[in-house]
């Protein structure tokens, strides 16, 4: 794309554009989200950190097309994602698998599977083959200290060690967009310090999260979009440093 005078304007990988999300309760309307504009750029780390019922969650799986706005626009990569979503296509399906990557609260495991393969998964639904997918699920594993416990189902597992292989999982495909909600809850200080800082070397892609906590923001730097009543302003802060930020409107 060009701006008109010769030079390239780079599109953001994520476009948001006055987005509504409502849920029906006892026969009225719960408005989650009011309105969000956001843009967010390829490599960039961005937290979503607000209290509890702020939208955040709801937010994150309308970004990662699990979850349609009630109105408004989403594009993910150039494609509009809630005109997608609205027709349920394969193309949707293809391009969630391709484009994004998940880290939930909760692991979501297959019980059924070890955690090398658990980890492959996403690279067979892409059709590739699992010799393929051996190697960098290996090194994935190995780089968030399972090594030694590639073989061992999740229920051999304990919770944090399973929130481990589902952030391997996530990134051996390496996404354009991670996507993790409350990613850490499980992990003790340390290993949670070190999916930070593993998460902060995948700069190809944005490390989307939602938070409650600024801990992981102050490690890494990046930016912040604080969540409160459906609507959001968004900061900047510099790795380690003081909270001196560049502020955006609501």
């Amino acid at each position: 794309m060009s701006d008109g005078h010769g030079e390239r304007v780079v599109s953001p990988l994520v476009s948001i554009r006055d987005v509504h999300k409502s849920f029906a309760h006892m026969g009225r309307s719960l408005e989650v989200l009011r309105g969000i504009d956001l843009d967010i750029d390829e490599g960039e780390i961005v937290a979503i950190v607000g209290p509890s019922g702020a939208g955040k969650s709801t937010l994150l799986h309308c970004m990662g097309t699990l979850d349609l706005p009630t109105s408004g626009k989403i594009e993910l990569a150039g494609e509009d994602i809630t005109l997608l979503g609205a027709t349920k296509s394969r193309k949707l399906a293809a391009l969630r698998n391709r484009t994004i990557g998940f880290v939930f609260q909760f692991h979501h495991l297959l019980p059924e599977f070890s955690a090398l393969e658990n980890v492959i998964m996403p690279g067979l639904i892409q059709g590739r083959s699992p010799h393929e997918m051996e190697a960098p699920a290996k090194a994935l594993l190995t780089e968030v200290g399972l090594s030694e416990r590639m073989t061992h189902r999740p229920g051999e597992l304990s919770g944090g060690e399973q929130q481990r292989v589902a952030l391997a999982r996530a990134l051996v495909l390496s996404p354009k967009l991670l996507l993790a909600d409350e990613p850490t809850g499980n992990l003790d200080t340390a290993t949670s310090s070190a999916k930070s800082n593993r998460t902060a070397k995948v700069r190809m892609c944005p490390d989307v999260g939602a938070n409650s906590s600024m801990q992981a923001v102050d490690r890494c730097g990046g930016s912040v979009v604080h969540s409160m009543y459906g609507v959001v302003c968004r900061e900047h802060v510099p790795a380690s440093a003081g909270r001196v930020f560049r502020r955006r409107g609501w």
